[in-house]
């Protein structure tokens, strides 16, 4: 059988060589059937008993089965279903974290099983790292790129912050269960990859600006990433296997660059940005949420505009400073590379997803705050926060 993830194999290698403390991703499988083979590992590894994290809808998916399984090995295993908010969504908050805490009684609890997409790793990882039990990660959609990640973006008291977190020791993902998600799930995840197309920029950009740490090899692999997506965007919109496969690989991949760099510069600039101030607004009106990788995707073309302007056009609204003069030619070269905003709707909107904020839901004046604000949201010396602060002087 096909290893398809030969290579981010090889990248999770060549981090335990140069960290031999890292104990994280000791087994990757992407092919069909493979959430058949959670509870047989988890066994072998003597890492019952486990609490399979799951909400209403992860739970039909794949929980079930998961159930079905460690009931079949003789391995006990107890679920943890995490409870909507007043809106009908899990949500990555105090209220879902505790909620697994008080589940996770550490003498009955040897491992944690997340069987979901993105809200319910990130609600798993927290709890994996501060309680010192290992997860494993079962997907049932690709949907982000954080399944491998180090951190844990959770809100709290309204407020969206990223918290030291722990990688999953291994990763199943069944092309079976992610073929079966939904479409929009799937256009999500394309989302999250296109995103990279302003976080690497927003990376090189910071690295320049603000002195930030940064990594040729980390960025070529979320490069290569990216490419293979778009790439494959046909076969990706239209949820062939092939087409889920190469998704979930870039996803994964994905996540182990941010997992070899430390951080999560690779893959999340100010479109991010952007995206966590919208979810911030949207918890606090109290309507429902929106797919995390859509808002990236949507962000990601309004962010490529307001560079591209800046850079091509100038925006200020007085004489230009000194230090962005001295950046605009290499912000220029950089720029190249990521997609004018229409180019970046036409690949969303081939994806089977949202290509604009009104198809998405966010209205013009909540762009233009989020355009003037959410740079505060994260101590990173992006592009957005330059031009922000130029114009504040």
């Amino acid at each position: 059988m096909t290893d398809h993830l030969s290579y981010a194999k090889s990248l999770v290698s060549e981090m335990k060589k140069r960290n031999p403390g890292f104990d994280g991703l000791s087994h990757m499988v992407l092919e069909a059937g493979a959430v058949l083979q959670v509870s047989r590992y988890v066994k072998e590894n003597g890492l019952g008993p486990s609490i399979i994290v799951v909400d209403a809808n992860t739970y039909e998916a794949c929980g079930k089965i998961l159930e079905e399984q460690f009931a079949a090995e003789g391995l006990e295993a107890r679920l943890c279903l995490l409870k909507p908010d007043k809106q009908g969504d899990v949500v990555a908050d105090e209220q879902s974290i505790m909620q697994l805490f008080i589940e996770a009684e550490p003498a009955r609890t040897g491992s944690l099983i997340a069987a979901g997409s993105g809200t319910i790793h990130d609600i798993t990882r927290f709890v994996s790292h501060r309680t010192g039990k290992p997860f494993v990660s079962v997907p049932t959609a690709p949907s982000v790129d954080g399944f491998t990640s180090l951190g844990a973006p959770v809100i709290v008291r309204g407020v969206k912050q990223t918290f030291p977190a722990a990688a999953p020791i291994a990763i199943f993902a069944d092309l079976d269960i992610l073929s079966s998600a939904p479409q929009p799930l799937v256009a999500a995840g394309f989302g999250d990859m296109l995103g990279k197309y302003t976080s690497l920029f927003d990376w090189k950009f910071s690295a320049l600006a603000g002195d930030e740490p940064y990594n040729d090899q980390v960025a070529m692999i979320t490069e290569r990433a990216l490419e293979a997506c778009v790439r494959h965007v046909g076969a990706i919109g239209e949820r062939s296997e092939e087409g889920i496969r190469i998704l979930m690989t870039a996803l994964i991949e994905s996540g182990i660059a941010m997992l070899l760099f430390g951080q999560s510069h690779p893959a999340s600039g100010a479109e991010h940005h952007l995206s966590h101030y919208w979810e911030m607004e949207y918890l606090r009106l109290g309507r429902r949420a929106l797919l995390h990788g859509a808002k990236v995707g949507v962000a990601c073309g309004e962010i490529s505009q307001l560079y591209h302007d800046a850079v091509d056009k100038g925006i200020f609204p007085g004489a230009e400073p000194k230090e962005w003069s001295a950046l605009r030619d290499r912000a220029r070269e950089w720029l190249d590379q990521v997609p004018a905003k229409e180019e970046i709707a036409r690949l969303l909107k081939q994806a089977g997803g949202p290509s604009s904020i009104s198809e998405l839901g966010v209205d013009q004046a909540l762009l233009e705050s989020s355009l003037r604000e959410a740079h505060t949201l994260r101590n990173r010396c992006t592009l957005l926060r330059i031009l922000n602060e130029a114009r504040a002087q």
